[in-house]
């Protein structure tokens, strides 16, 4: 596994058309690590659904969305336990969304937004990660990563990261259009949770 990632950097430093490095490992468990941003993400893009605790909140018909305040305190108690190497994982949080963005398709009053914001975690993801393509569903056009997750990602997911004129709103990306936005922290949108590091080496 590790010499396969060796030879593919190689291949990949040598500017070869049609070569791609990957940038996402799954690394089992249902957790995906991300080699560009050091992070790792939960494989379940719905994982609130699933794990039944959107049902706690909205009722058993709940499709996983939740408000800003509630996606906040939900990824801040969040365990998860790892199969694989048998550890509860802590420590996760909402991705972040970067601002100013100088990635972003719309530079206005200090705001970047727009498509293209790659500067941002769920803008990494989308682009780089799973090779989205700009104003089009991240299920219809992906690269094979988009295989690694369950349940999505494919519609909006909420960032972590407060919307700096207007503390009622927060930056979200859109997931069916490759596209950062804020919204109004009481809409409800979907959580995909991240946390720092890489499970494979270090674990706790």
């Amino acid at each position: 596994m590790e010499t396969s990632r060796v030879i593919l950097a190689l291949v990949a430093g040598l500017g070869l058309p049609g070569v791609v490095q990957a940038t996402l490992v799954d690394r089992g468990g249902g957790l995906i690590y991300d080699t560009d941003l050091n992070v790792t993400w939960l494989a379940d893009a719905n994982y609130a659904r699933t794990s039944g605790y959107a049902a706690t909140l909205h009722g058993s018909g709940s499709d996983g969305r939740m408000t800003w305040s509630q996606a906040e305190t939900w990824v801040a108690h969040l365990v998860y336990h790892d199969p694989v190497r048998n550890v509860d994982l802590r420590g996760w949080r909402l991705p972040t969304t970067l601002q100013p963005d100088p990635t972003c398709s719309v530079q206005s009053g200090g705001d970047s937004f727009g498509y293209h914001c790659t500067g941002s975690e769920l803008g990494h993801l989308f682009y780089e990660g799973l090779g989205g393509k700009t104003a089009t569903p991240i299920g219809t056009a992906h690269n094979g990563s988009y295989s690694l997750f369950s349940h999505g990602p494919d519609s909006l997911y909420w960032s972590g990261t407060e919307y700096a004129p207007d503390a009622s709103r927060a930056w979200g990306f859109m997931f069916d259009s490759g596209s950062s936005l804020a919204g109004g922290k009481g809409n409800r949108m979907y959580v995909l949770p991240v946390r720092p590091g890489d499970v494979g080496i270090a674990a706790r």
